[in-house]
């Protein structure tokens, strides 16, 4: 069984309510050396992200908090990251969001997705089918993308010419 996020669904579920917290999640099978990231936040980079050649929020960041990799993904590296949000003010479409920052540093909300009652507990705590379980695979004419071996993200695809 995999879990698939439909970024789409939770998208629309933060703005219907503002106001709501999210449950973040994370699923590391190794070590992760840049600090805690949610499973939303490696998506959100991955595929929403439009990957800037000359990224204006790397270039604002006063803690060099951010770099892109050789595929032109975003990384942000959570233990540098002053929470400032001047990449937020700055990115042109919308990509950085705010509430990357807000909870960071809040591990209440966090569930370890190798956990089988972690992975029940957040499906219950998401927005009602924003996730789920399923034996599905990639499908791209889905808009199904692979995150991990374990996760699936639901997404439109932002392609540049590049790819």
């Amino acid at each position: 069984m995999k879990i698939l996020i439909d970024m789409i669904k939770l998208r629309a579920a933060m703005i219907e309510n503002s106001t709501m917290t999210l449950p973040e999640a994370y699923f590391y099978p190794s070590a992760n050396t840049n600090g805690l990231k949610t499973i939303r936040e490696l998506a959100t980079f991955r595929f929403t992200c439009r990957k800037c050649e000359d990224a204006p929020c790397i270039s604002v960041c006063p803690a060099e908090a951010l770099e892109k990799d050789e595929d032109g993904i975003i990384t942000r590296f959570t233990n540098l990251c002053v929470s400032c949000k001047s990449c937020v003010t700055i990115c042109p479409f919308g990509t950085m969001m705010t509430d990357f920052f807000k909870h960071h540093r809040n591990r209440d909300i966090l569930y370890d997705l190798k956990d089988g009652n972690a992975v029940e507990k957040f499906i219950k705590a998401c927005p009602a089918g924003t996730v789920t379980l399923t034996d599905e695979d990639e499908s791209p004419a889905k808009n199904i993308y692979r995150l991990n071996d374990k996760v699936l993200i639901k997404d439109y695809l932002y392609i540049t010419e590049k790819q």
